[in-house]
């Protein structure tokens, strides 16, 4: 398994691998070229950003059984996708910043995917050749604006709705892999990939039928059932299998907004 990341010096970001505590700085992105320059750093030195750039943040949701139970929801045959503004992410130890206070907003936990090499129409058996690694990601969610609107894309992508990382990993089996969630110590979620409906492969054909994904392109692929509400103060930590954990605080946004008022039109995913 290899390791990599964004990360701070000051003020200058870059990309690096991780090799035990120590950050092997990159000329660029990973997923275009793991090309080091020689500059070694101490991971301690250093401040964890953002470990992805991708073009396009795309959602998988219904793909856990359980999850569709809890939402009173029934399968649809393919796997469902919707887009979330890639200005939704958010680094690891950085808080989630609520839009709607008077809103549920609701954690997720899911296992994400990060495209390797341009891919269009990949089949199910080549789609994995397509990836270059995975991550830890939240998609949080206002519950009460996907209530009243039809599609899901903008209450899942205010800023601050997609903590993801500390890193992402390469050349790592998560077939079987535990995926848990954690609200202020307690146990909220926890999983294992192979319940998935849908696999990775699966996913990434499926989201590559006509459609170009560049790497660096980003994928969630779905939570588990046991989504639950957020509130300012809380401690979010994503796990999956055993890599570090994603670590979030909850507060509110600076510029937090009133409820907004619509009728409940659509139901929950």
């Amino acid at each position: 398994m290899r390791t990599f990341g964004g990360f701070k010096s000051g003020d200058e970001f870059f990309y690096g691998e991780l090799r035990g505590d120590e950050v092997h700085r990159l000329a660029q992105a990973y997923w275009i070229q793991v090309q080091p320059t020689g500059e070694v750093l101490p991971l301690a030195s250093l401040q964890i950003d953002l470990p992805v750039a991708p073009s396009k943040l795309i959602a998988v949701g219904l793909n856990y059984s359980d999850h569709i139970a809890e939402m009173k929801r029934t399968e649809v045959g393919t796997p469902l996708i919707w887009f979330k503004a890639p200005s939704s992410l958010l680094p690891h130890n950085v808080a989630i910043e609520i839009a709607f206070p008077e809103h549920r907003t609701d954690f997720e936990v899911e296992l994400a995917v990060v495209i390797g090499a341009p891919t269009k129409n990949v089949s199910v058996e080549n789609a994995l050749d397509q990836v270059f690694g995975y991550t830890i990601g939240l998609d949080i969610t206002d519950r009460d604006l996907q209530k009243q609107e039809k599609q899901f894309s903008r209450c899942k992508s205010f800023d601050t709705y997609t903590p993801i990382g500390p890193f992402v990993y390469a050349d790592v089996d998560v077939s079987d892999v535990s995926v848990e969630l954690r609200q202020n110590g307690e146990l909220r979620q926890t999983t294992r990939t192979s319940r998935m409906i849908y696999s990775i492969a699966q996913i990434v054909s499926f989201a590559s039928q006509s459609l170009t994904l560049l790497p660096g392109d980003v994928i969630l692929s779905g939570t588990p059932a046991g989504v639950g509400p957020i509130q300012a103060g809380d401690r979010l930590e994503a796990a999956i299998d055993n890599w570090p954990p994603l670590r979030n605080s909850v507060a509110i946004a600076p510029d937090a907004v009133p409820r907004e008022a619509g009728p409940n039109r659509a139901t929950t995913s």
